[in-house]
């Protein structure tokens, strides 16, 4: 079942694993960092509270989460509702990355003689679709003279990737089904009008098959995510006796689904809640949740960290304002938890806007970030330089070990000569350079955003101007052929622990963050970088893959330096005693079915 098992032992040294307790007195062993340090707690949860058990956790950071349609979601946020509230075919396992049985219990793998890969997933067939109704979770009932419980099968998977893929959907992320599975790319693009040219095909109501287009270790990962999850054709186009609800289908009152959680309410901009569903039957990868309330609040982190001090809050991230003083707090310290997680963070730039159409502009842009210096006396995480942008710990991704001298590095000597000679050839001044850098609004991005401003001026002599927006409103400006900003802030999350979910599907023509004018991009398009990142894809030998990416790296961050790769992540969280629970390592995504709360 399971192809290849990808082991991050060496990050999980750091990361917190909590080995949660299955009776009320069973002694919790939690591995945590405090003050730096790795040390070993065992704790013995008190009595249960009283009441429903409720997790308040940071649900976004000052917005509202932009969506939780499986075929729209393209944000950490809201991948982190909808994987609590649909489950796909497989699941990643948040601790290990493994991947794990999801609705299918089973699969089997064919590698065909013209290259392309068959599976064949085995669904359980015991998991109905529920509501919210107002009082209580209930299932879905069919259209049949005596009606019974919807439950999901195959043909709601295949309806759920086919709807993500259709045109009409517009769905930012169905480039990773196009480019993975037989078929998709022609009918994504309107080429293909026929759905059922691509290669999806519900064999039986419990039987799913899926062709993709390389034999790929991670194509098992692909058909767990978010965009394949299963959706509901009945509440959406409407069916017998359900009225077509289209877009509106996720809103309170609405949503249906079938994960270990469901939607209770959503007050737009204020809060999300989460349910416990009854009806999910659990699972050793997936039990039944033991929290009956998740409340995911939006608010930046610093009101969200004052929350958490005034005990409204379980679980949240720490402000950078506010990490040395929690390092240094007696109570708050023990609560604190850094690890890593497979993120990047960095910043893209708009290779067809004025200034930063000049290759040397952007070198010297990424060359003047002092990334250890922004560590040490901004960010204070324990995080890492980037010098690239495939985190090192996925599949086929660059180690610092193997490749330090590739990518790009802190150089204010050759930024400035790049900028230098640019400057000259358009006889123009540092004072003539007009470029605005544009982040989501949060307290963290703008501390980031004003010492990299300061860097760029001692270094290049350049004042960038700075802009931010609300979440939902930045994703819809950076993706706008006309808005695109001259320098954007993002983050990358790995989706599989594979350096092609990083490299191929964010960076090549019609690529997530290949931003701008065309191709859904930048108008950024490397006939050799293409060319790499699909040979390392359909490589076998592990060491020939990372190389190939090598390879691609360097033309990315350095030879046409499309983006400035800034520091790998890692998590920098408070949490209750009370609460035991797991640290992912997927940035973002936490799996709360497996959490309690005993106070």
């Amino acid at each position: 079942m399971r192809t290849k098992l990808f082991s991050l032992v060496s990050l999980l040294l750091a990361a917190s694993v909590i080995l949660a307790a299955c009776g009320q007195a069973t002694p919790v062993v939690q591995t945590v960092i405090v003050g730096g340090e790795v040390q070993v707690v065992t704790a013995t949860p008190g009595p249960a509270p009283e009441g429903p058990k409720t997790l308040t956790f940071l649900g976004n950071l000052a917005g509202d989460i932009p969506t939780i349609d499986p075929a729209l979601t393209t944000d950490t946020s809201s991948v982190q509702i909808v994987d609590e509230t649909t489950v796909g075919l497989t699941r990643q396992n948040e601790v290990t990355t493994a991947v794990e049985p999801g609705i299918a219990t089973t699969w089997d793998i064919v590698n065909n003689d013209d290259g392309t890969q068959t599976v064949t997933f085995h669904l359980r067939n015991d998991v109905p679709w529920v509501k919210w109704d107002g009082s209580a979770v209930v299932q879905v009932m069919d259209c049949q003279e005596t009606p019974a419980p919807r439950m999901v099968n195959a043909h709601d998977f295949v309806y759920g990737i086919t709807r993500t893929l259709a045109p009409a959907t517009a769905s930012s992320y169905a480039y990773v089904l196009a480019f993975a599975i037989k078929g998709a790319s022609d009918y994504n693009a309107g080429t293909n009008e026929d759905p059922a040219s691509v290669a999806v095909t519900a064999v039986d109501d419990w039987t799913v098959e899926i062709t993709f287009l390389e034999q790929a270790t991670y194509n098992v990962n692909i058909a767990g995510m978010w965009v394949a999850h299963a959706q509901p054709a009945w509440i959406i186009d409407g069916d017998d006796c359900t009225e077509a609800n289209g877009n509106r289908w996720t809103e309170t009152g609405f949503f249906q689904g079938y994960g270990p959680y469901t939607l209770r309410e959503w007050v737009h901009n204020t809060e999300i809640v989460l349910v416990k569903n009854p009806f999910w039957p659990g699972s050793d990868a997936i039990p039944q949740a033991k929290i009956e309330l998740l409340r995911g609040l939006m608010l930046d982190e610093i009101p969200a960290f004052a929350e958490y001090e005034s005990g409204g809050m379980d679980v949240t991230s720490v402000p950078l304002a506010d990490l040395d003083r929690v390092k240094a707090d007696p109570v708050l310290s023990q609560e604190l938890t850094i690890g890593p997680v497979l993120c990047t963070y960095y910043y893209g730039f708009n290779t067809q806007a004025p200034f930063v159409d000049d290759v040397r502009v952007r070198l010297a842009l990424s060359e003047a970030i002092d990334r250890q210096a922004l560590i040490d006396n901004v960010l204070k995480g324990g995080q890492e330089p980037a010098q690239w942008f495939a985190r090192p710990g996925l599949n086929g991704a660059p180690t610092m070990a193997d490749h330090p001298d590739l990518g790009v590095k802190f150089d204010p000597i050759d930024a400035k000569a790049q900028l230098d000679a640019y400057l000259a050839e358009k006889g123009i001044t540092a004072a003539d350079v007009d470029i605005t850098l544009m982040f989501n609004t949060s307290s963290g991005h703008q501390r980031i955003a004003e010492a990299i401003q300061q860097m760029w001026k001692d270094t290049l002599g350049i004042e960038v101007k700075l802009t931010n927006q609300e979440f939902a409103v930045f994703l819809d400006t950076i993706r706008d052929p006309v808005a695109t900003p001259q320098i954007y802030r993002l983050g990358w999350c790995q989706d599989y622990p594979d350096a092609n979910n990083f490299d191929r599907e964010v960076w090549t023509v019609g690529g997530s963050a290949n931003l701008g004018p065309s191709g859904g991009g930048a108008g950024w398009e490397n006939a050799d970088y293409e060319r790499l990142v699909v040979e390392a894809a359909r490589e076998q030998d592990p060491v020939a893959r990372v190389d190939l990416y090598a390879q691609a790296e360097e033309i990315l961050v350095k030879t046409d330096a499309v983006m400035a790769p800034i520091y790998w992540y890692t998590r920098v969280s408070v949490t209750k005693p009370y609460v035991t629970r797991t640290f992912s390592v997927l940035g973002g995504l936490e799996h709360f079915e497996k959490w309690d709360i005993n106070k």
